[in-house]
């Protein structure tokens, strides 16, 4: 009989996606995977193959609403953003986290994103493994600050971000956490250190899902954080786009893609972008609805088109900096203009620029058609910059990522539990430092008669 691997994925369809592609690699292995997420992605999830496990809270219909632009607007500042997001979902926080821990039952293996650990309960408790799941850097290291754009706050510094980030985390998700694992799962509660403190400590596998090409290696990183390279989820080879979008590519040189995701871009983004584009001298694609937006000689505007097989047929990129969409352009070999709305959004902007793969990162709240144009004049005009994108994604395109994360899952679930289990850690013994007291150098005294 097959075993079960369940994959919890809470956020956007960019944050959905990776799991997709880690449920198909895992699925032609021979296992039955079911994917928890968002209810409005069932067809992304059932059209892989895979059992779609319904969640109730739907991240886009949170961001759209009055809360959810004021909480876009702290998206830059990683403590206020936490702190508006447990007001946003604070009315329903019970109900989805007793969704999380019913996904994970029964399960042989529970592979959760960081926003999904209450589904790694169950399998916690009846002593299967977990695999922490992480699409951009959460491990603590002194190389960059936690959601890191371009500034550093030195080596001590970045590397206590990741301790405040952590410990405000908890503070807001204490009281519901430890309220669900021990009425309803049966667990002890979690002490004040908090979950990713609790998960270190037992080493639970990491699935670093990035590629060291942006991101190498940090020292200091344990072995059980396996960095695997990006998981893709690309359309079937034979997509065939619209004749409308065919037409546009084949009537002038390769436009521009601009596109914010699930992001809800600010009153007056859309035109700023349009006179950006217009002040670049390109013609450009954008993502938006086709209804509202209007498409002529230089503007093509679409609602979805699969990035595996746009991307490497336009100029430049130019999005708002999510995992899935810096990967996809850069392993297009697509120079990529990065405008950043929250979380770890600046992170990625900051990596594609520090491998020369596109201009510094424009704030999405910030954003002026003066700086667009500019930045997309260089990201297509810049031979230095359309080389390193082009080397870039020779890199990311020689990565196995969805199966390289494969690989450790089955070699996890060989070895059993994996973790400890985290409810009762090892107590590591106490260091006592040797302290050596130096004498003091008594110098020798002549005495003198007087």
């Amino acid at each position: 009989m097959a075993k079960t691997i369940t994959l919890i994925a809470v956020g956007t369809r960019g944050d959905t996606q990776p799991y997709v592609a880690l449920g198909r690699a895992l699925t032609a292995r021979g296992y039955l995977v079911r994917l928890a997420a968002n209810k409005s992605y069932a067809g992304l999830v059932t059209g892989a193959g895979l059992e779609h496990i319904p969640l109730g809270v739907d991240p886009q219909l949170l961001l759209s609403g009055p809360e959810g632009q004021e909480l876009l607007s702290k998206g830059h500042r990683p403590l206020r953003f936490l702190r508006g997001l447990k007001k946003l979902v604070a009315p329903v926080i019970d109900d989805y986290f007793a969704e999380l821990e019913a996904a994970g039952e029964g399960a042989d293996a529970v592979v959760y994103s960081t926003m999904g650990f209450m589904g790694s309960c169950a399998a916690e408790r009846d002593g299967r493994p977990t695999l922490h799941a992480q699409l951009q850097p959460m491990e603590p290291t002194r190389e960059f600050p936690v959601f890191g754009g371009e500034r550093s706050f030195g080596k001590l510094g970045n590397r206590l971000s990741y301790t405040a980030f952590e410990q405000v985390a908890w503070h807001l998700a204490r009281e519901a956490t430890n309220r669900g694992r021990s009425e309803r799962i049966g667990l002890d509660p979690i002490g004040r250190r908090g979950a990713f403190h609790y998960l270190r400590d037992a080493e639970v596998p990491v699935l670093a899902a990035f590629s060291p090409t942006l991101v190498p290696r940090p020292m200091g990183w344990k072995r059980h954080v396996h960095i695997t390279g990006f998981w893709f989820h690309d359309a079937p080879d034979d997509y065939r786009p619209s004749p409308e979008l065919a037409a546009f590519l084949a009537a002038g040189p390769p436009p521009v893609y601009v596109g914010f995701g699930s992001m809800v871009p600010p009153e007056g983004m859309a035109e700023t972008v349009r006179e950006g584009v217009r002040r670049a001298g390109v013609r450009a694609i954008i993502l938006g609805d086709p209804r509202e937006q209007p498409s002529d000689d230089q503007f093509h505007v679409v609602s979805d088109v699969p990035h595996n097989w746009l991307f490497p047929r336009v100029a430049a990129v130019v999005h708002h900096g999510g995992a899935g969409t810096t990967a996809a352009g850069l392993r297009a070999g697509a120079p990529t203009i990065i405008c950043p709305f929250i979380s770890d959004q600046p992170f990625w902007g900051a990596r594609v620029h520090a491998i020369g793969a596109g201009p510094a990162p424009l704030l999405a709240r910030k954003l002026t058609a003066e700086d667009l144009g500019e930045a997309i004049r260089a990201a297509v005009a810049d031979p230095a910059m359309r080389e390193s994108a082009a080397a870039a994604g020779r890199m990311i395109k020689a990565e196995r990522g969805a199966d390289v994360a494969a690989d450790v899952i089955e070699d996890t679930m060989g070895a059993g539990s994996g973790w400890g289990p985290p409810s009762a850690p090892a107590k590591r013994p106490r260091r006592v430092r040797r302290i050596r007291i130096r004498r003091p150098r008594l110098r020798s005294l002549s005495l003198r008669r007087s």
